[in-house]
């Protein structure tokens, strides 16, 4: 599911894809989106528990089965700006299942998150791409940004 080559398939776009809210149903199939092993569903279950509140999980579901999912991690920045409350987002994890990918599913699944951070009232989200993913992100409404600033340990 994750770092495979993209797809060539020139598949029709799927007329029936439902995206909603990820809940405690849904983690076996989150679970094995993230390809976690059964032995690691029980520890992912609570960690998804904890996290409840700050990471939201979206499922895209076709025939009654999870194809797809991404996550909606909120947060809040420091008061400012005349604004005592200052929530945004990074979207993470972003998942489809191969068979499902280049037909709309990623696309759907981003329009939820979006609709999501516009309801909350987000000052921003942002995404950490692959680079494969980059075109897709810029497609979905997001931008590249000469401030964004990255540090990592060495």
């Amino acid at each position: 599911m994750t770092g495979a080559a993209p797809t060539t398939h020139h598949w029709p776009k799927l007329r029936r894809v439902i995206v909603r809210r990820g809940g405690v149903e849904d983690v076996a199939a989150l679970a094995e989106l993230r390809e976690l092993g059964p032995d690691e569903l029980a520890a992912f279950a609570g960690w998804v528990a904890a996290h409840a509140a700050t990471h939201l999980p979206f499922v895209a579901v076709v025939g009654g089965a999870v194809v797809g999912s991404a996550w909606l991690h909120v947060a809040e920045r420091v008061p400012g700006n005349g604004s005592p409350h200052r929530l945004y987002g990074d979207v993470q994890s972003v998942m489809v299942r191969e068979e499902y990918r280049g037909r709309g599913v990623g696309g759907a699944l981003m329009a939820a998150i979006l609709a999501e951070a516009r309801t909350r009232g987000l000052v921003h989200v942002t995404v950490h791409s692959g680079r494969r993913a980059v075109d897709f992100y810029l497609r979905n409404g997001f931008r590249q940004h000469r401030q964004m600033l990255l540090w990592e340990p060495a």
